[in-house]
């Protein structure tokens, strides 16, 4: 039976490229989205159900690809999409050889930095909003950029993997369940890797904890906090109530729960090694009331967009706390609307050492014996070992070795600090060399589905929620990819 929620829901999903931007339209996919109306038949008591391995289907968590001399990239979507666009121009073992958005005069200056850094000018896409399938089609791309709004991640994906090309995807991958579902199903039938192109993971400070976390530094791990506390009621020159937001803002009169989980749920997963010795078990949530955009809508009274008849539902604060297999806990949340500094958490804490994020603080055990530790240093349960310009030190002298091989190359090339440029550069070196990326797959699906499993959550009084075993057991087998080999 459908109710009005479920309905508006149906609604959204069929609806939403009327308002996206990216270069797609509900025609152009029709074929390749699923079914709305599925949603309501995924209960509390199915949608972590098993799935069974589609016939002929194998497992791609340690794929291994041909190897390739120079990674051919395409890239849809030149809005975020711009700077995967400067990370390839600027690779020597990279060609950027089409761009695609439905703005002929975004495409033109992303194809003009292309032209500066290389002398080579890239195949332009844009003005029609079927071009991309143009794009796809190309024989001469390797690695597809999917960079254009949520709901139409999983159909490029699909497409792009079922014609012989990487995807690489932005966040949220997939918007529901079986949009997730349908990524792993098509990564393992074309043996195409499917990564999510999350650059928290690529931050020199998680980087850090990671590094520490596989030379056992921190003893057992038991719990984690992250969070993606964000206040984007203003950025830059345009507010959420503006056009170019319109998207992405449509998702707050649609969602209860957690729209944007992965910057900080990516980087805790993988101190966690989550999928990879262990795995989300179940997820509740709980959302607090609604107050930023309808307050900023009636503080600015727009009148230039849908955004004045539009109700929002979702919660100003979406708090979700995840149970693991192995008894493991994380907190996670989200906040774009509040008035709060910025902070993705990253907090870890272990039986031999504790990290916290924003400030960046480390707490050592007395007992911790690890070798980089001064034996004669004195701790106490009191207070941090490491902060201010000692810990800045310490980390100095324990940087990942990713950081040690292509952070300052990163910060020079920027996005997000370096971020994106380390993520890109990490994540095309394993195409070329024929490598699984540090970044399944499975990853994508897990950490993408949060979105859907926290809405449900909330909207069934915050009930506990089956999570999705997307590596159909598999996880209790694998071991932590290397994330430098």
């Amino acid at each position: 039976m459908l109710t009005p929620e479920s309905q508006s829901r149906r609604d959204f999903l069929k609806l939403s490229a009327l308002a996206g931007i990216g270069g797609i339209s509900a025609a152009s996919t029709a074929e390749a989205k699923p079914d709305p109306a599925q949603l309501t038949h995924l209960t509390a008591d199915t949608i972590g159900k098993m799935r069974p391995r589609p016939a002929g289907n194998k497992p791609v968590w340690d794929l291994n690809t041909r190897p390739i001399g120079k990674v051919r990239i395409g890239v849809i979507g030149l809005n975020r999409g711009s700077a995967h666009v400067k990370s390839g121009s600027l690779l020597p073992f990279a060609e950027v050889v089409a761009v695609c958005d439905i703005l002929d005069d975004r495409a033109q200056a992303q194809a003009e930095i292309v032209f500066k850094n290389t002398g080579k000018r890239p195949a332009i896409y844009s003005g029609d909003e079927n071009v991309w399938e143009k794009m796809v089609d190309r024989d001469d791309i390797d690695v597809v950029y999917v960079a254009t709004p949520w709901e139409w991640h999983k159909p490029m994906a699909v497409r792009a993997m079922s014609l012989g090309k990487h995807a690489f995807v932005e966040v949220n991958c997939g918007v529901t369940v079986d949009e997730c579902w349908e990524l792993v199903d098509a990564s393992e039938k074309y043996q195409r890797h499917c990564p999510i192109l999350e650059n928290a993971c690529y931050g020199e400070d998680e980087l850090f904890v990671l590094n520490l976390v596989r030379q056992g530094f921190f003893g057992d791990l038991k719990h984690a906090e992250c969070a993606y506390i964000h206040d984007q009621r203003h950025s830059g020159t345009y507010t959420f109530l503006d056009k170019q937001r319109e998207w992405r803002r449509n998702y707050a009169t649609f969602m209860h729960g957690n729209v944007y989980p992965t910057h900080g749920l990516g980087t805790v997963s993988q101190y966690l090694g989550m999928g990879r010795g262990d795995a989300f078990k179940y997820a509740v949530s709980v959302s607090s009331p609604e107050f930023g955009l309808s307050q900023l809508r009636e503080k600015t009274k727009p009148n230039r967009d849908r955004s004045q008849d539009q109700k929002f539902v979702c919660g100003d604060m979406n708090t979700t706390i995840i149970k693991t297999e192995l008894g493991r806990t994380i907190v996670v949340q989200h906040d774009n609307t509040s008035p709060r500094p910025y902070t993705r958490g990253n907090m870890l804490s272990g039986s031999q050492a504790t990290f916290c994020g924003y400030l960046n603080r480390l707490a050592i055990d007395e007992d911790n014996k690890h070798p980089i530790l001064d034996p004669k240093e004195k701790r106490n349960s009191h207070s941090w070992t490491y902060e201010g310009d000692k810990l800045t030190k310490f980390m100095q002298a324990n940087a990942h070795p990713l950081i040690k091989k292509a952070g300052t190359d990163a910060k020079k090339v920027g996005g997000h600090g370096g971020m994106d440029h380390l993520m890109n550069y990490r994540f095309l070196d394993c195409i070329r060399q024929g490598i699984t990326p540090d970044l399944t797959v499975y990853d994508a699906a897990s950490w993408s589905c949060l979105m859907d499993l926290s809405d449900r959550s909330v909207r069934d009084g915050s009930l506990p929620i089956a999570y999705p075993d997307f590596t159909r057991g598999g996880w209790k087998d694998l071991k932590p990819l290397p994330l430098v080999s």
